[in-house]
């Protein structure tokens, strides 16, 4: 062990962390507090980045005019993924509940500056969405500080990305990668609530490696 390894105890609570992370839809209105959800965007600037570039850009959208442009963005794309489906497959989208936007105390919008200067441009000229993956990263460590302190994380992926970048007005350069919804949530599962709907389990496969 070297001098900043972590012992077992850290290591079975890091894999139960894994375990319980969530993506939440269900969100109590209580507030969180300011002085904590500042203390969890710090801790996204750990992150591993491209360059160092650190590329990501929250938002944090409080004004009730654009959270109900958020909602009825989600309400019109939701709509229309809807339609992609029949029969049976239809109706348990239909009931499945897919975002937590109207209960959830905190939103964030998550943009990727894909000009920044930061980094000098190192590791990402050959490969420019290394800069969306970082910003990716930034986020997925966001979801587990959140989790460690019992709060819950929702990703809403049914959006319009312009249509929401237009409704935050933010600079031109900067583009739109997740909008995300921060609470504590109204119940726990260690169970994706779509394994548990009947959606979509986890599958193996995920896990195979191709030796080449």
């Amino acid at each position: 062990m070297t001098e900043h390894s972590f012992g077992q105890a850290f290591r079975d609570e890091f894999e139960e962390l894994l375990a319980w992370r969530r993506d939440v839809r269900h969100f109590k209105t209580d507030s969180v507090p300011a002085d904590l959800v500042e203390h969890l965007l710090d801790l996204t600037s750990l992150a591993p980045s491209v360059g160092n570039a650190q590329p990501w850009r929250f938002v944090s959208v409080d004004e009730p005019a654009r959270r109900a442009a958020i909602i009825e963005n989600f309400s019109q794309a939701n709509a229309a993924a809807l339609s992609n489906y029949d029969g049976e497959r239809a109706e348990l989208y239909a009931r499945l509940k897919l975002a937590g936007l109207r209960e959830a105390p905190r939103h964030f919008a998550v943009f990727c500056d894909e000009t920044t200067a930061q980094g000098s441009g190192l590791g990402r000229l050959t490969m420019p969405e290394t800069l969306r993956y970082s910003t990716v990263l930034a986020i997925h460590t966001l979801w587990l500080a959140a989790r460690a302190r019992g709060l819950g994380l929702g990703w809403v992926s049914i959006i319009d990305p312009a249509q929401a970048t237009a409704t935050l007005d933010v600079p031109a350069s900067w583009r739109f990668v997740a909008y995300l919804c921060l609470g504590f949530p109204a119940g726990d599962h260690i169970e994706p609530e779509l394994q548990r709907k009947g959606w979509q389990s986890r599958e193996a496969v995920c896990r195979q490696v191709l030796p080449r």
